[in-house]
């Protein structure tokens, strides 16, 4: 006997119906950070283009930031949170191996029983986020997904390390995805180069320290020049490349939102795309710092908040880092 299956309906269109941010509520500035690093405020701006960066206090972690962000973002869609069908959840400071941080955020919002999951892109995670969102939405599987990218590095970094702990902050962004009628997320174009996975990395792993004690607590480093050449030199290749697969071109950008790593970078990436003059560019990096995969969704809700960008507006995001991965996107602003 043939037994005919049913399967999902797919839909032509998403789109992202609502955004929503937490920021860590201590502002740190370069002069709290530079005696440390044997660094100062100037060598810090110049380098990277960071004033201050915010970070949460000891009684909050990453799960109470992304639970903020998740709220605000489910409001502004404009949807009861038992409407959310699947959360993703991109984070790598999540100090649970299991459960989710996903599946907590979902109860603790009320969308159970929603699917839940978490993924581990690190900067690229909310563009990994959304391409997902995206298709889980078009192929009929969900009807809404929460797409969020939540951190606390300052749980994980070295105050002595020169090579990353100074541009780190604390934070969460969010996003709803669902139908639309019409096209509100262009094809994700992302990948990776395991090949140089120690350029960011974990000084040790948690076997090593159960093996050895003494370790202490493992911390992120990187590889400084590295990480500037390939995001400097490379990336662009990957932002056209999402404007090619969407059917765009610069002079269809208003927002171009990169992931905030580094001020020299983003200047860089602006250059090599030929963005037109009046492209707005996230700068957010400025007073928020380097939240890895919540660093996009923060930068969109400052420039939303200030009036910058709207609703309506064509925006290129890329998010980029350990891995080494990258994300992108053409998407339309909620």
């Amino acid at each position: 006997m043939t037994v005919q299956l049913k399967q999902a309906q797919p839909v032509a269109h998403s789109r992202i119906l609502g955004i929503g941010a937490e920021r860590g509520e201590l502002v740190v500035t370069n002069d709290d950070i530079a005696g440390p690093i044997d660094s100062s405020d100037e060598w810090i701006r110049q380098r990277t283009g960071i004033v201050t960066r915010r970070r949460a206090g000891a009684d909050r972690d990453v799960l109470d930031l992304a639970q903020v962000a998740a709220t605000k973002a489910i409001a502004a869609a404009g949807i009861a949170p038992d409407e959310i069908d699947a959360v993703v959840m991109s984070t790598i400071s999540h100090f649970v191996q299991t459960p989710s941080a996903a599946a907590i955020l979902a109860d603790r919002i009320g969308a159970n029983p929603a699917a839940a999951y978490d993924i581990s892109a690190a900067c690229a995670g909310y563009c990994y986020a959304i391409g997902q969102a995206d298709a889980l939405v078009r192929s009929g599987v969900a009807r809404n997904v929460l797409a969020i990218g939540a951190e606390k590095l300052s749980e994980i970094i070295d105050p002595t390390d020169r090579s990353i702990s100074f541009l780190l902050g604390d934070g969460a962004g969010a996003a709803v995805v669902g139908r639309s009628d019409t096209p509100g997320i262009g094809p994700t174009v992302w990948g990776s180069d395991g090949s140089k996975a120690a350029t960011i990395r974990q000084t040790h792993s948690w076997t090593d320290l159960r093996a050895d004690p003494s370790l202490g607590w493992p911390t992120l480093r990187q590889d400084g020049q590295t990480v500037f050449k390939w995001a400097s030199f490379q990336v662009g290749k990957f932002a056209q490349a999402a404007m090619d697969a969407a059917g765009v071109g610069p002079q269809d950008i208003d927002v171009f939102v990169p992931h905030q790593a580094n001020m020299r970078i983003i200047d860089q990436m602006v250059k090599q795309l030929k963005l037109p003059g009046d492209v707005v560019v996230a700068r957010d990096i400025v007073e928020t710092g380097n939240t890895s995969a919540a660093s996009i969704p923060l930068a969109i809700d400052r420039l939303v908040a200030e009036g910058q960008a709207k609703s309506g507006d064509v925006a290129l995001q890329i998010g980029f880092g350990a891995g080494l991965v990258y994300a992108a996107q053409v998407v339309v602003l909620p």
